[in-house]
C-alpha cells in the first residue's frame, strides 16, 4: 500500500491518521483509533480493516501496536451516542484518539470528510483507509477494538448472537431484537431500535 493523497507534509514530522468503526452497527460503542507511524519500522499488509479477515487484522494490529511511534485508541458509549447523534460522537473518539496519543502529532490525516476538533492541523481524506497506511493501521486498531467489545457484549446477552453480526443491522439480529427487545447496550436513537421502543 503506497500513500495515495496529493498533500504535501513534508513540513511535518509527527503525522497521526485515525479513523473510526461502529457508526452503522445498532448496539455498542463507536471507537475511533490514532496511529503514528515508525517509517524506520514498515508494517506489510496494510490495507482498509474492511478487506481484511479477523485473523489478519489482529496479527496487524499486534504488529501496530508494537512497532508503531504512538497509537491510541477511545471509544464513545452508546447513551452518549443517543445523546449527541452518531457523527459527533465519531467526531469526538477521533478528537480523544488523537489526544490519547503518547507523542503529540503535528498534522492528522482523517479517515472520511469531516474533520474533529483538534489542536493539530488536519486534513480529511475520503477512503481514507484505503489509500493512507496510518488512516489504514487506524481502520485495523479501532476494529479490533470494537469487534473485541462485541464478544464482551455477546458473553453478557447471547441471545443476540453479537458475536455473528457485531451488531449490524443484519436479518439474523433484526429477528432476535425483534424477539427479545433492546438491551440496555442498543443505540435508541437508531430507527429500529426506537421503533421498537415506541411501539
Amino acid at each position: 500500500m503506497i500513500d495515495d493523497i496529493d498533500i504535501d507534509l513534508s513540513a511535518y514530522k509527527l503525522i497521526a491518521g485515525v479513523d473510526e468503526a461502529g457508526r452503522g452497527p445498532l448496539v455498542g460503542s463507536v471507537v475511533a483509533a490514532a496511529v503514528v507511524l515508525d517509517d524506520s519500522h514498515p508494517i506489510e499488509g496494510l490495507n482498509d480493516s474492511k478487506k481484511l479477515t479477523p485473523k489478519k487484522r489482529e496479527m496487524l494490529a499486534e504488529e501496530i501496536k508494537n512497532h508503531a511511534k504512538a497509537w491510541s485508541v477511545s471509544s464513545i458509549e452508546p447513551e452518549v451516542i443517543d445523546e449527541i447523534n452518531i457523527l459527533q460522537a465519531s467526531l469526538l473518539a477521533m478528537k480523544r484518539a488523537v489526544e490519547g496519543l503518547t507523542l503529540e502529532p503535528d498534522f492528522a490525516l482523517i479517515d472520511g470528510n469531516k474533520l474533529p476538533d483538534l489542536e493539530c492541523k488536519a486534513e480529511a481524506i475520503v477512503k481514507g483507509d484505503a489509500r493512507v497506511k496510518s488512516i489504514a493501521a487506524a481502520s485495523i486498531l479501532a476494529k479490533v477494538e470494537r469487534d473485541k467489545q462485541m464478544l464482551d457484549l455477546h458473553k453478557l446477552y447471547p441471545e443476540y448472537e453479537f458475536d455473528r453480526h457485531k451488531g449490524y443491522p443484519t436479518k439474523v439480529h433484526m429477528a432476535l431484537l425483534e424477539e427479545h427487545g433492546p438491551c440496555p447496550e442498543h443505540r435508541k436513537t437508531f430507527g429500529p431500535v426506537r421503533r421498537l421502543l415506541e411501539s
